[in-house]
């Protein structure tokens, strides 16, 4: 485990690699620019400083080529470097398609982590080594930030709806999770642990810390208990979309436009029913502000994306937020 202060933390993640290249880079040319400046400064303040007779003060011309040098070459470096990180971002940002989906929930002072198979953590998170995971994540209470310095991954963690972010360990061990957004009081305590296991072990791991219901398994009975079956399903008496295989389609609405049934639709549809009101119904669906939970709310999400066909699902690269 990395304790203690350590100004550099070896890369342990698929990602950490290109972001340090990338950083070091913006750091070498960074540093070449600005000595290459001062150096020029002090030669022009030595060489031409008042009372050196033995310069010629006459105007000069023709410095096109210089003027052309030291505006030019900088420029290109720079705009290889915007480059650069142009691509990075896009690879930061576009999961794997066989990303393994964690859900997290932030709250005044700790991490709540549910996988998909029902098992849940408190302050910690376990993942397999070299097996892509996608964190679907969302805030109970005010703004936190989900970061793992040795992975080199930091994403903000916002109230009201879902961000994302992915990575895939390449280090087994176990790593410091932070909080790096000012959450109140106890921000400097809201920490936790990331372990990284061989895929036999996390597979252990996961039989050892088995619950009785899947996550889908559990939103299916929220579906049911909420009485969500009773207008949204095949037999429903009120006349209302049907949701099975909902996730994932395109969903045509009252206003002419359209949105895809991702994580953060179906979450919008639950609290703001009027928000975006289906085509061809009313808006007629009461709101569950208040009377789910974030966990909740995620067991129903895991749930509606288990009725989907895997045509339906995210590719590569698609929200799911």
């Amino acid at each position: 485990m990395n304790s203690g202060f350590q100004w550099y933390l070896p890369p342990a993640s698929s990602l950490a690699g290109p972001l340090d290249a990338l950083w070091w880079a913006m750091v070498g040319i960074c540093s070449i620019v600005s000595i290459g400046v001062f150096i020029a400064m002090w030669v022009f303040c030595i060489r031409y400083r008042r009372g050196n007779k033995n310069i010629d003060r006459t105007l000069s011309h023709g410095t096109i080529p210089v003027e052309l040098t030291w505006t030019l070459v900088p420029f290109a470096l720079f705009l290889g470097m915007f480059v650069w990180s142009l691509f990075l971002f896009v690879r930061i940002n576009t999961p794997p398609a066989d990303a393994q989906t964690i859900y997290v929930v932030a709250k005044q002072w700790m991490w709540k982590v549910q996988h998909p198979g029902g098992q849940r953590e408190i302050n910690a998170l376990h993942v397999p080594l070299d097996q892509p995971i996608r964190l679907t994540m969302t805030s109970q209470d005010v703004i936190h930030d989900f970061y793992v310095p040795a992975f080199r991954v930091k994403q903000d963690i916002l109230p009201g709806r879902y961000t994302q972010l992915w990575f895939k360990a390449t280090q087994l061990g176990i790593f410091h999770l932070e909080c790096a957004e000012y959450c109140g009081l106890d921000h400097s305590r809201m920490g936790g642990l990331v372990t990284v296991m061989r895929p036999a072990d996390y597979a252990r791991w996961l039989q050892g810390h088995a619950q009785p219901l899947s996550l889908a398994a559990q939103g299916d009975a929220l579906f049911r208990a909420k009485g969500c079956s009773g207008c949204h399903g095949a037999n429903a008496s009120v006349r209302a979309p049907d949701l099975d295989g909902l996730y994932g389609r395109m969903v045509h609405l009252s206003d002419g436009s359209s949105a895809v049934a991702d994580s953060r639709y179906i979450r919008d549809s639950i609290l703001l029913p009027d928000k975006q009101v289906v085509a061809g119904y009313a808006p007629i669906m009461p709101s569950f502000q208040g009377q789910l939970s974030e966990e909740e709310l995620i067991e129903l999400v895991a749930y509606l994306k288990s009725t989907a066909g895997p045509e339906q699902l995210p590719a590569a690269g698609s929200s799911t937020r």
